[in-house]
C-alpha cells in the first residue's frame, strides 16, 4: 500500500467521524427541545457507516491490492422511539393532560458515542502523523 492510499483512508475516516461528532453535538443541543417546525420534540439522530472501496487507480501501482478501503457516512437516520413524557404542567408545551413530550435522548450514551468518535479521530490523526514521520525517515535514507 503506497503512503497516499494510506492518507486517502484516513481522511475518509476523519471526515466520517467529524460527521459523526456534529450528529451527537446536535442531539447534546437539543436534548431539551420540545418543539420542533416538524412538530413535536426533537428526535434523536445517528449516524452509519459503510465502507467504500478505494478507486483501482490508487490499487494499480501498488503491490498490495488486498481489497483496501475507506469508509463514509452511509446515512444519518432519526429514533423512531416514542419520546419521553414527563409529568410538568408549568411547561408551554404540556399538554391538557400536564405531560410534555421530551426528546428521548440519553445524555450519558451521547456523552460517551463522543469520546468514542473522539478517540477514533484521535487514532486516525496518529495515523497520517506515523504515515508522514515514516515518508519523511525514507527521504532521509536517500541522503
Amino acid at each position: 500500500m503506497n503512503l497516499f492510499t494510506t492518507f486517502k483512508i484516513a481522511a475518509s475516516a476523519l471526515k466520517s467521524q467529524r460527521t459523526r461528532l456534529n450528529t451527537i453535538s446536535s442531539n447534546l443541543a437539543n436534548v431539551e427541545t420540545t418543539s420542533t417546525p416538524e412538530g413535536g420534540p426533537y428526535k434523536k439522530k445517528s449516524v452509519y457507516f459503510e465502507s467504500t472501496a478505494i478507486p483501482f487507480a490508487d490499487h494499480l501501482q501498488s503491490s498490495m491490492n488486498q481489497g483496501v478501503s475507506g469508509v463514509k457516512v452511509a446515512k444519518i437516520l432519526e429514533d423512531d422511539k416514542p419520546p419521553q413524557r414527563i409529568y410538568n404542567p408549568s411547561h408551554p408545551d404540556a399538554g391538557k393532560d400536564g405531560y410534555v413530550e421530551m426528546p428521548n435522548i440519553n445524555v450519558l450514551k451521547e456523552m460517551t458515542d463522543m469520546m468514542s468518535a473522539t478517540r477514533s479521530y484521535e487514532a486516525n490523526t496518529t495515523t497520517i502523523k506515523s504515515a508522514k514521520r515514516m515518508a519523511l525517515k525514507a527521504l532521509e535514507i536517500g541522503r
